[in-house]
């Protein structure tokens, strides 16, 4: 999931059914299991994404609308406090 690039609608799609596999098999990797804590910490990770780009040298900008942004903010706020 993590490796999954996510170019196009159809690959979101693929992206969001193996975010719901993790969670079900994997939820001890996840801090915000709820949907209002995973719905926060969303919230706040789209504020701060930008900086995740800029700090691993992605020339990403999350302020343009891309499936990849949408994808990473999801990711994130698996376990973004």
């Amino acid at each position: 999931m993590d490796a999954l690039p996510v170019n196009s609608r159809a690959s979101f799609v693929a992206f969001l059914a193996l975010l719901q596999q993790d969670l079900v098999c994997n939820p001890i990797r996840w801090e915000n299991k709820t949907l209002a804590d995973f719905l926060a910490a969303m919230h706040s990770y789209a504020e701060d994404i930008q900086g995740y780009y800029d700090n691993t040298d992605q020339s990403i900008n999350a302020n343009e609308a891309h499936w990849q942004v949408f994808a990473d903010i999801m990711r994130g706020a698996r376990v973004y406090e």
